[in-house]
């Protein structure tokens, strides 16, 4: 599979990560299962937080065998420095291994969310005493705002950022454009996040996957432009949703990858104007 160097970090990641949520859920053989799938396929990039239920649980001794191999990522939500502690510690555990390779604050959102992980006592402080510890190499952060994610850029110098890079969020709303313009001045490493969502959920329209609270891509075609979108961007890696369906959809995607055409980009444009994207959330 293809590798992309992550911004100045210098390393080199699969084009497609590993969404910890495939796991979660999961029993071990089934989880030693998809690892190894994704190994086999060339994939070293994993992301996993502890709010995708018992994914860390579930990937930690899966990944065990191939951990020096690999480029580990993982979150905490929690915005104070002991809640991040607790929380980075109880992660060591569950993934069986002694550092973790990029550390992001996760889904930051509001005004609120920033203020409380820069402030005194807040997660921040946290991050950077695990980096000095060495047992985080790198500091990023995912958000669902661009107004949150550039004021967190305007704080700290970041190595990654992790965000929402879609092709209706892009095409209908702008979303995530300013946000790219900043990162790729600054060199970060920049991430995507729900490559292949299709739009949100109406008011009491169930899920069609339990793992996914957005309406995904319907077909393998639509799969192939919204992937190779996000792909033509310039993001290192996208990561999977959590069904087999799509990370296999998006290994093959990836294995025969061109970048989307002018054509098929008037296509998602037209197509994106008749959906209700995921963000921003109404």
């Amino acid at each position: 599979m293809e590798k992309r160097i992550l911004g100045r970090t210098g390393k080199e990641l699969s084009i497609i990560g590993f969404g910890g949520i495939l796991v979660m859920d999961e029993t071990a053989s089934e989880s030693e299962r998809l690892v190894k799938k994704a190994i086999d396929k060339g994939i070293n990039y994993f992301d996993v937080a502890p709010n995708y239920g018992n994914a860390q649980e579930m990937l930690g001794p899966a990944l065990k065998p191939y951990r020096d191999d690999v480029f580990l990522a993982c979150k905490s939500e929690l915005r104070d420095y002991d809640g991040v502690m607790s929380d980075f510690s109880e992660s060591l555990r569950l993934l069986k291994t002694d550092h973790i390779d990029l550390y992001q604050l996760h889904a930051v959102t509001t005004d609120e969310d920033v203020d409380r992980i820069l402030s005194k006592n807040g997660a921040l402080k946290a991050f950077l005493e695990l980096r000095d510890k060495g047992v985080i190499r790198y500091i990023g952060f995912s958000a669902h705002t661009e107004e949150a994610a550039l004021r967190l850029l305007e704080s700290f110098d970041f190595d990654t950022i992790l965000f929402p890079f879609n092709w209706v969020t892009w095409n209908k709303d702008d979303f995530g454009k300013k946000l790219m313009s900043v990162a790729r001045e600054r060199n970060l490493g920049i991430l995507a996040l729900k490559a292949l969502a299709k739009r949100a959920l109406t008011k009491n329209e169930k899920r069609a996957y339990p793992k996914a609270w957005y309406y995904p891509v319907e077909t393998f075609e639509e799969a192939q432009k919204a992937l190779r979108f996000t792909l033509s961007l310039p993001v290192t890696a996208a990561v999977t949703p959590g069904h087999e369906k799509f990370f296999d959809w998006a290994c093959e995607i990836a294995d025969d990858y061109s970048p989307i055409t002018d054509e098929e980009l008037k296509e998602l444009k037209e197509k994106a104007t008749e959906l209700t994207p995921i963000f921003p959330e109404n």
